[in-house]
């Protein structure tokens, strides 16, 4: 018996629904396990997440302030910032979209993160451990964000979680450079947030969350 158009269309849709949803929350690359080890910046782990929407709890610090969700790269970035400097974010959930403020001033403070906020191509070039923010797009609609872990003549790097399963984990984009104004050349990238002057050192005796 022969399905109608409107049945084999729902079919089709349930099909391509399940295989969407198996290739962002299932490991396809079986050289990796979830949870793994595969970088660190300044002492601090970037752990593999195989599937883009994989999830595998929440991540907590020892004093109870919220890490984000393992193996998110939100999780990343807000690990980073506690385990290298102390810094708590305001607002300590949301993704990674939510990072960015568009209608704040460029350099103006952004209260919800308690970082300087720069806009990309609005005068101000990344610096090293930067915390920096891509758009959503089509197939992210959550955003992405990643920590500045070089800076070249011509390129920046950065450093990120859960890229993918086949994804790096460090990533060079072009620094550009437009009528003396310096720019990120890549069509996602918000802008960027980065302690304030005033911030103190490096908080090197404050241990690593449990990732366990």
């Amino acid at each position: 018996m022969k399905l109608g158009k409107g049945k084999a269309a729902l079919a089709l849709l349930a099909l391509l629904s399940a295989a969407y949803w198996a290739a962002t929350h299932l490991n396809s690359n079986w050289a990796r396990a979830v949870g793994e080890p595969v970088d660190a910046f300044n002492g601090v782990a970037v752990y593999y997440n195989g599937g883009v929407q994989n999830v595998e709890g929440r991540n907590l610090a020892p004093d109870g302030y919220n890490l984000g969700l393992r193996y998110q790269c939100v999780e990343f970035v807000k690990r980073y910032y506690h385990q290298r400097f102390g810094h708590k974010m305001p607002q300590d959930k949301g993704h990674a979209r939510d990072f960015f403020l568009p209608r704040l001033d460029n350099g103006a403070l952004n209260p919800e993160r308690g970082l300087l906020q720069y806009r990309n191509g609005d005068g101000d070039a990344p610096r090293e451990e930067d915390l920096i923010v891509f758009a959503p797009w089509v197939f992210n609609r959550y955003g992405h964000v990643a920590i500045v872990s070089r800076i070249g003549p011509d390129f920046i790097e950065i450093i990120q979680q859960n890229p993918g399963p086949f994804g790096d984990a460090r990533e060079r984009l072009p620094l550009l450079m437009e009528h003396g104004v310096p720019r990120v050349g890549h069509q996602r990238v918000l802008g960027w947030l980065r302690r304030a002057p005033e911030a103190s050192a490096p908080a090197e005796a404050i241990p690593p969350a449990d990732q366990g």
